[in-house]
């Protein structure tokens, strides 16, 4: 993979180049691993079933409860990268994940694996707003949009390792050997953040920050909300991502099985036309906002649009099942719900200051999330309800869009205002800067 290195920049923006690119793929390695664990319970949803012996809503648990934790801590790792810098946080976030991808190897009840899965929920939520903090102190600022495209490209590759590499393994050498032996990807990146990794390039090192009191952490907070671009970001994330979380983290492969009759091979290759078609559609939507910042809020609303419409035709189509080539397609548009979600850092990275991304990021970061663990508990609980009806069950999905796009379309207006003001008053400033 090759990022765009040097080239024109702003005043004070960072070089990019060669060693931009290696410091920013060893943040990348840990995401890549985290996601790796964090969608591993999607490929064993079933076995984890048989294994605890517990019905839909409990299995639930499992994913809402890693969810829960991961969107709980968006706003404190916000702070956390923001006060304590990248690779502390990263470090910090890969002990905690590989702890809790091997926690859930040797969990011996129902009750020490949800304790877990919390763990690696933990460790996963250190991961992401670090990645984007490090595109920023490597990268110039008109490279953002595809640098976080890139960023969640390589989070999707390790979606497609979990699918293709994890399933086997589990169905091959069983539960515990999978799970341990994926763990030891968590230590390599630990140690390759330890050794390589670094917060930013010579000669720009951040200002020094002052005294960050419980007053300083509100003030952040409260000043990165006040914006309507972080708002605006958080709602695109929620209103984009959680179709496609939904069905990979735990949902897609039981509906694919038991709702439309379909072998667990076919249903894994299903999962794993997501995840490609994600990879591909996040390095369009990543070139497309590059050279056209406008096209942001369209492209997050038609990926919404095509998402509501294929599910309603595949949930109502009249046969007992439908058809695989919807299914193709239904999969190959929901491989569009990553890329838009990225959408939503492009709304709060120009409402905020430097010195205010971390937490920007995380507040934006927690709009998926939340969606995604309210639609996989009501999933769960409208399944158990209604005994396996997946077409009742799966339309808690359109609830949870019709909230978000009434969201953005309440904060569109503000946050483009807001955005235009901020760009002439830094034209402005950059006029009047005296030459160096």
């Amino acid at each position: 993979m090759s990022l765009p290195g040097r080239g024109a920049t702003l005043p004070g923006d960072p070089p990019g180049g060669r060693r931009a690119v290696a410091v920013w793929s060893t943040g990348v390695a840990v995401y890549f691993v985290a996601v790796i664990f964090r969608t591993s319970l999607g490929v064993a949803g079933l076995d984890a079933a048989d294994r605890f012996h517990v019905g839909a809503s409990a299995l639930s648990t499992f994913s809402i409860l890693q969810l829960l934790v991961y969107a709980g801590m968006q706003i404190p790792v916000g702070l956390l990268v923001d006060h304590l810098g990248t690779k502390k946080v990263l470090s910090i976030g890969a002990v905690l994940f590989t702890a809790g991808q091997l926690g859930f190897a040797f969990s011996p009840s129902y009750g020490t694996a949800l304790a877990s899965r919390a763990l690696l929920g933990c460790g996963d939520a250190m991961t992401f707003i670090s990645v984007l903090r490090l595109g920023t102190r490597w990268f110039p600022a008109r490279r953002g949009p595809l640098v976080a495209q890139l960023a969640g490209l390589v989070g999707m590759a390790g979606n497609l390792v979990s699918t293709l590499v994890l399933s086997r393994l589990l169905h091959g050498i069983g539960w515990t050997p999978a799970f341990a032996g994926s763990a030891l990807a968590g230590a390599v990146v630990l140690v390759l953040t330890l050794l390589f990794l670094k917060d930013h390039p010579e000669g720009q090192e951040p200002e020094p920050s002052p005294h960050r009191g419980a007053a300083y952490v509100r003030r952040q907070i409260a000043a990165s909300w006040r914006e309507p671009g972080t708002r605006l970001g958080l709602w695109v994330h929620f209103t984009t991502q959680f179709p496609a979380m939904v069905f990979l983290l735990l949902w897609g492969l039981p509906f694919l099985v038991e709702a439309q009759g379909l072998s667990r091979a076919t249903a894994g290759e299903l999962l794993t036309l997501v995840v490609l078609s994600n990879m591909v559609i996040g390095l369009v939507y990543g070139q497309i906002v590059a050279r056209h910042h406008a096209a942001r809020l369209p492209l997050a609303l038609g990926t919404v649009a095509a998402t509501a419409l294929l599910w309603a035709a595949t949930l109502a189509y009249p046969g007992e099942h439908a058809p695989m080539w919807l299914l193709l397609v239904l999969c190959t548009v929901l491989g569009a719900c990553g890329p838009a979600s990225m959408l939503g850092f492009d709304f709060a990275r120009p409402a905020n200051p430097p010195e205010r991304q971390g937490t920007a990021s995380g507040i934006t970061n927690m709009g998926g999330f939340i969606a995604s663990m309210t639609t996989l508990f009501a999933i769960g609980v409208l399944l158990d309800a209604t005994r396996d009806d997946y077409t009742v069950a799966f339309s808690a999905v359109f609830v949870l869009q019709a909230l978000g796009i009434g969201q953005i379309l309440r904060l569109r207006g503000r946050a483009a205002r807001r955005e235009r003001e901020r760009l002439v008053a830094s034209r402005v400033e950059t006029v009047h800067v005296p030459a160096a």
